[in-house]
């Protein structure tokens, strides 16, 4: 069988400056603007677990060959929280960001607590851009729905009516007597253009100790929600499959979580115009790398059509130590990106952290 995606060429959309503070370049997203234009958002920060950063732009008018420097997004809030949030476009023309926003107590602390296995307690923002991101209004809140943090770097949904969807997975945070109920994902969701919020569990795990992160969830072309996440085990600190469920009603219910299939870290989807979804993981196993799939799901199966390796990274982590997801800030590569820059060429950028280049790297692809 012939792949599906064929390579056209490698490049980079970002790499971090020698002596600049700021020296990964994470959690890339990309969309295309209603002009054309190619935007893809990320977050420089100076280490991988530092609380500290800022969100960046940077755009392609040439189909992703080539890039704009980049602009930082709210650049006075740097020293008072930190900034993780992921682009996407709504049908109506507007750019969205959302994700995390955590604040800044001692300059040079980490967000992570190894004893709680959690993230520094933070809150879930969002804000729009009604002129292709050249202005941004200021980030706004969104009231956290249940105890912990919000693990968030995947783009949020708008759906063709107009229902704005924020998958996210619940985290410890430092304090180590809060209760947080993270067998789950769950989606906050607004109908009134983010003047309120509701939420529910997009997945469901039944296995005692699960975690997820790296959610995802797209509108598909007949107006069905897929969502899907990474499964770890908290306990053994090994990986079940990926999950996913489907939404029939804008994301008000889900069905039961399905298993993908496919064991990887980190999810991330793009819908096809006829139905289908492409679905990447990034795989740190016996194979190192990026796997993408053409999936056409059901309550039942994920139905995957095609799937293969389009990315092969000569090693999972920085040390070569062991990849499991507690390991996360030894990682050198992670948080794929889908993008469809036409009919028949996808944008894939990734960050990476080699010993030569650190930043934000690209490729793309023919897909048949």
């Amino acid at each position: 069988m012939s792949e599906a995606f064929v390579e056209i060429d490698r490049g980079a959309v970002y790499r971090c400056e020698a002596g600049s503070p700021y020296q990964v370049a994470v959690t890339s997203r990309c969309v295309k603007t209603a002009e054309g234009e190619l935007v893809c958002s990320f977050v420089l920060r100076a280490s991988l677990e530092a609380n500290e950063g800022v969100v960046a732009l940077s755009r392609s008018r040439d189909g992703g060959r080539t890039w704009t420097a980049p602009e930082a997004v709210w650049p006075d809030l740097a020293d008072t929280c930190q900034l993780v949030c992921s682009i996407s476009a709504a049908p109506d023309g507007r750019l969205l960001l959302w994700g995390m926003r955590t604040p800044i107590d001692a300059p040079g602390e980490s967000v992570w607590c190894e004893e709680t296995q959690g993230l520094k307690q933070n809150d879930l923002v969002w804000s729009e851009s009604v002129d292709g991101g050249r202005s941004w209004r200021r980030p706004a809140a969104i009231p956290m729905p249940e105890a912990g943090s919000a693990e968030a770097p995947g783009a949020m949904c708008v759906t063709r009516s107009g229902v704005m969807l924020g998958p996210y997975a619940p985290y410890n945070t430092f304090d180590p007597n809060l209760k947080v109920d993270r067998e789950q994902v769950i989606v906050v969701r607004s109908a009134d253009g983010g003047e309120s919020w509701h939420h529910a569990s997009m997945l469901r795990f039944a296995e005692a100790g699960s975690g997820a992160a790296e959610a995802w969830v797209v509108e598909l072309a007949d107006g069905r929600l897929l969502g899907t996440s990474w499964h770890m085990n908290m306990v053994d600190r090994k990986n079940y499959p990926n999950g996913y469920a489907l939404s029939h009603d804008g994301g008000l219910t889900w069905t039961p979580t399905r298993s993908t299939g496919t064991k990887g870290h980190t999810t991330v989807l793009t819908p096809l115009p006829d139905g289908r979804a492409l679905f990447g993981c990034v795989v740190r196993d016996d194979r190192v790398g990026i796997s993408l799939a053409v999936v056409s799901p059901t309550e039942e199966d994920f139905g995957i059509q095609s799937q293969q390796m389009i990315f092969e990274a000569p090693r999972a982590t920085q040390s070569g130590g062991n990849p499991q997801h507690d390991q996360w800030k030894d990682f050198c590569f992670g948080e794929p990106s889908l993008t469809l820059v036409d009919a028949e060429t996808l944008l894939v950028t990734y960050w990476s952290i080699e010993p030569a280049f650190r930043g934000v790297r690209s490729m793309r692809f023919r897909m048949r």
